[in-house]
């Protein structure tokens, strides 16, 4: 299911591109990380007929000739210089990122000997952003999602930016607008309004849940809860506090790591911590707590989908109208509508 954006009272109009001109005066410069790290299981099956192997969803091309990657760095790359992103990846898929980030400096790349989850990718990521410039607020992108409007999604987001620079205690996360009552992801009921001249409005999180029950999930849409893009906007001391306020055995276990960020011991002390780590879900066990210092920002008229399964996919291309060439003739049942088979 395709999930757009309804559209909000107008007050302050929304940022447009041309205000964007980060670095200025009045905004920090930030640092983006993109969590390109996942197995891709449950699309697996699609990704399979389309690349013809076993390569995760974030490195294949789903919506157009671009790959998913591709894409969230083509949108990062609207607020955020290449040299300031760090993408995070797994050792094992060395054959599939190489050739998309051959044009990203070493510190650009963060290779995790293993997937541990998004909590270890997250708080490795940080890091290694700490390490380069410990002082900036930096982007969180999951790589495997769908926005209609890179341009009105990037403002969202740098709407984002300005509000953490004003308030560098809050993590603010992307909420969208449901349409649907879906259970495959997480929801945030927003709370009480936090001042500041940012628009759509700001709100505190009061509550929050991770693949809620289908009457739940009724219930949630009716009292204006929305879903977590987990899209993330932060000062990195300010996930760290997340962290280790949700779950302090990880953030101990990652101090060896963090003694030895850029020396030539990084990756010999990231493969002893990450094979005694367990697997980590940071929406499930950090954002699931609903920590205090947590915040939704509202995306206001893009359209945006997670593509974790076929049928949404099946969902996002009927709606955008887009056609890449795997889909093939109309007899398909992907063409169709119907989730691919293995």
């Amino acid at each position: 299911m395709e999930r757009r954006a309804a559209s909000r009272p107008v007050g302050r109009p929304r940022p447009s591109m041309s205000t964007m001109s980060l670095p200025s005066a009045e905004i920090a410069s930030p640092w983006a990380m993109i969590l390109a790290s996942g197995d891709g299981r449950r699309l697996r099956p699609l990704t399979r007929r389309i690349a013809g192997d076993e390569r995760p969803k974030q490195f294949c091309r789903v919506l157009d000739q671009d790959t998913l990657l591709e894409q969230t760095l083509r949108q990062s790359a609207l607020l955020v210089p290449r040299d300031s992103t760090v993408v995070v990846v797994v050792d094992a898929h060395k054959q599939f990122y190489a050739p998309l980030l051959s044009d990203l400096p070493p510190h650009g790349v963060a290779i995790q000997p293993e997937n541990r989850g998004t909590a270890p990718a997250i708080l490795y990521g940080l890091l290694r952003v700490m390490t380069a410039v410990p002082m900036s607020p930096v982007v969180i992108f999951p790589s495997d999602h769908y926005v209609s409007n890179d341009a009105g999604f990037m403002a969202h987001v740098e709407t984002a930016i300005r509000a953490v620079v004003a308030r560098p205690d809050l993590v603010i996360l992307l909420g969208v607008m449901p349409d649907s009552t879906d259970v495959e992801d997480g929801w945030v009921e927003p709370g009480e309004p936090i001042a500041g001249p940012w628009r759509p409005g700001l709100y505190r999180a009061r509550h929050c849940w991770q693949k809620p029950s289908p009457r739940l999930a009724v219930s949630l849409r009716a009292r204006g809860c929305l879903w977590d893009s987990f899209v993330m906007v932060a000062y990195p001391s300010a996930v760290l506090t997340m962290i280790r306020s949700s779950v302090p055995s990880l953030v101990d276990a990652f101090t060896p790591i963090r003694m030895r960020l850029q020396t030539p011991w990084e990756a010999s002390s990231l493969r002893r911590v990450y094979a005694r780590l367990p697997s980590i879900d940071f929406a499930k066990r950090v954002v699931g707590t609903c920590p205090a210092n947590l915040a939704v920002l509202c995306l206001d008229g893009v359209a945006w989908s997670d593509l974790g399964a076929p049928g949404r996919v099946v969902a996002t291309l009927a709606r955008s109208g887009a056609r890449p060439v795997w889909v093939g003739d109309s007899a398909s049942p992907v063409a169709r509508g119907a989730p691919a088979q293995s």
